[in-house]
């Protein structure tokens, strides 16, 4: 009796999964730690005490916003690739520094989509094949349709392209 090999989806039909990153959360917490602490000459360990606690919420919404955009745009990415027909076998979550980050895995390699997320200054990159390009993740939504289309003919279309002698 031979066991068979359960045959892996041409195409992705899931969600992008969460990305709340505690390490982005323990920086802020830091940050607001130490800008707290210049409170406690001035005002005293009570206002320290709430200068912390709106600062680590502030940069806790900060950052909750942040990472709902970058997801957004890389669900609205993978979509779009999908009806484009790129071939997309999975979505998971990754991280490389201060970066939230997501891989789309398809049949010719990985594709790294994140950035930073913090949403003023929340940043978008791509990188595939070593090759990476970056933007504002606002101007990023904005021209969903059009980042998508030219990212699909850089990452699906250039093994399709003829080779010249």
């Amino acid at each position: 009796m031979q066991l068979e090999q359960p045959t892996q989806d041409a195409t992705w039909s899931g969600t992008v999964p969460n990305a709340f990153d505690g390490r982005v959360l323990g920086l802020v917490v830091v940050i607001a730690a130490l800008a707290a602490s210049l409170n406690v000459p001035y005002g005293g360990l009570l206002m320290a005490g709430v200068a912390f606690a709106l600062l680590a919420i502030g940069g806790g919404v900060v950052h909750l916003l942040g990472e709902r955009k970058l997801r957004r745009i890389t669900d609205g990415l993978v979509e779009r690739w999908l009806d484009a027909g790129a071939q997309i076998t999975d979505v998971t979550r990754s991280s490389k520094g201060m970066r939230t980050e997501w891989t789309v895995h398809t049949p010719d390699g990985e594709i790294t989509i994140g950035g930073v997320a913090l949403v003023p200054i929340s940043r978008l990159a791509v990188e595939w094949q070593g090759v990476g390009d970056g933007m504002d993740a606002s101007e990023a939504e904005a021209n969903l349709d059009r980042v998508a289309e030219s990212l699909f003919e850089e990452i699906f279309e250039i093994g399709d392209a003829p080779q010249q002698p």
